[in-house]
């Protein structure tokens, strides 16, 4: 049975009879054969039409690696896909930084080409594993009876402690929405209407000086809990990190439960309420 395979050129290897390329998607790289001999047309174009980053789509069979040729290092390096048609979807310019490497590269060449850094394979990583985060976050939440609830992002200004972004009316000429740093007021609003458990994976602005910590936008779990113990807050975030790092990374980690300090010991050892321990 043929399959089709659509995806970027990850690398190709020419051997004369026989071309190797490996086609890189959203789920990984796999390798696709293409042999003189039996895909002639294949070959002629993989030969010819196709380079590094091109967007091709292959149709072919799906077969296991000959005896000692598998890829350990790949989820698809026990098979491989023998290419009876190649089609070429888009062609691609030499590249200013390397795709299928690692290699450091300057952070506003990146920037500049952010569609291309956001093809590497680190890079993909990240975005896929913050998504695979925030689902697994929201599900232990829904399993303990929480309740996700959006709040408004444009907001009448409110003395807080860091500045707020202004967006101005059209309706009301001269007068203006505030970015809202956090949705702290919203939170006891619903707290007090009986919602005893909410959460959202909330937008939050500040308007500042870039630090280490600190940026325009970004986006926090944000919760609430009514009829609780500081002990039952505690347990609550201290077992979803744990479960974060354990169920989604291949990181361990060095203490559980966590190593609690008080405030005075922390104040003492450290000279804050925060420590980087």
């Amino acid at each position: 049975q043929e399959v089709t395979l659509a995806g970027w050129v990850n690398r190709r290897r020419d051997q004369g009879g026989l071309i190797f390329i490996d086609l890189r998607d959203r789920w990984g790289v796999t390798q696709i054969t293409i042999n003189a001999k039996t895909s002639p047309a294949a070959h002629a174009a993989a030969n010819n039409d196709v380079r590094s980053e091109y967007v091709i789509q292959v149709t072919g069979r799906v077969h296991t690696r000959p005896e000692g040729t598998a890829n350990p290092e790949l989820d698809t390096g026990a098979i491989e896909l023998e290419a009876t048609a190649i089609k070429v979807l888009n062609t691609a310019k030499t590249t200013p930084f390397s795709i299928n490497t690692d290699d450091k590269v300057d952070e506003s060449l990146r920037l500049k080409y952010r569609y291309l850094d956001l093809r590497r394979t680190r890079m993909q990583h990240n975005i896929l594993l913050r998504g695979r985060v925030i689902q697994f976050m929201r599900n232990y939440l829904y399993e303990r009876a929480f309740t996700e609830i959006e709040t408004p992002i444009m907001f009448k200004t409110t003395p807080e402690g860091a500045r707020e972004y202004l967006v101005p009316s059209r309706t009301f000429p001269g007068k203006f929405y505030a970015l809202t740093q956090s949705p702290q007021q919203f939170k006891q609003l619903l707290m007090v209407a009986g919602y005893e458990k909410y959460f959202q994976i909330a937008r939050c602005f500040r308007d500042e000086d870039q630090r280490g910590d600190r940026q325009p936008e970004f986006t926090q779990l944000d919760l609430e809990m009514s009829f609780v113990e500081r002990e039952d807050v505690l347990r609550l975030i201290e077992d979803l990190m744990i479960a974060v790092v354990e169920k989604l990374t291949d990181k361990k980690i060095m203490s559980k439960p966590f190593v609690r300090l008080t405030y005075q010991e922390s104040m003492l050892r450290y000279g804050c309420d925060k420590p980087d321990v």
